[in-house]
């Protein structure tokens, strides 16, 4: 998992509410053994509209997403976020989200921003013609007119994603550890190690 610190640029100013994962990537997506091309497939019955906001190129390659409250609801799909990372997409901004899809989001690497309505407004308002910026140090998202709007995470996530740790990474971390105890384990109880005759 890549780390993420900071993420600066242009934001998809999407802001629908209830946008259920069959919406973010449909089914008939869900066939593929690999996570890339996913992005290709995201949001594709928006896309069928014209002028919708995910292909027009003033957005192209945004690495944050605008969304409205409920993000990510229905069903626990993880190629959703693997849609979104696929698109190019970092970081989500929306008044709530699915806990299933925070969830994903999170174990893939991207950060998942809970705003109130109103500052999720004006950040839609602002993304329309300016580039965002949040920091996840500071836990903020900011805009060049100086709006500054903080954000509540979780210090595990926010560890986590900082040092791009995804569920193997973690595990790394406790490689001395694990060592150590496989070593006393066949020391301790070497007919373990060997195997049990039944």
């Amino acid at each position: 998992m890549k780390e993420l610190a900071e993420i600066e640029g242009r934001a998809i100013p999407y802001g629908a509410k209830n946008v259920d994962t069959d919406v973010i990537i449909p089914a008939r997506w869900l066939k593929t053994i690999t996570r890339e091309g996913l992005g290709e497939g995201a949001f594709e019955t928006v896309r069928e509209k014209h002028d919708n906001v995910f292909d027009d190129p003033e957005y192209a390659g945004a690495p944050i997403l605008i969304a409205g409250d409920n993000f990510g609801c229905g069903s626990s799909r993880e190629h959703a976020a693997w849609a979104l990372l696929d698109m190019g997409v970092r970081a989500v901004i929306a008044p709530s989200f699915s806990d299933i899809f925070a969830s994903n989001a999170f174990k893939n690497g991207i950060l998942t921003v809970a705003l109130p309505q109103e500052q999720v407004d004006r950040l839609l308002e602002v993304a329309r013609t300016q580039p965002l910026h949040i920091d996840l140090e500071a836990q903020s998202v900011t805009t060049p007119m100086q709006d500054r709007f903080r954000f509540e995470i979780d210090s595990f996530r926010k560890h986590c994603l900082l040092e791009g740790l995804d569920e193997v990474g973690l595990t790394l971390e406790r490689s001395d550890a694990i060592t150590n105890y496989e070593q006393r384990q066949r020391s301790d109880a070497p007919w373990l190690a060997k195997g049990v005759n039944a």
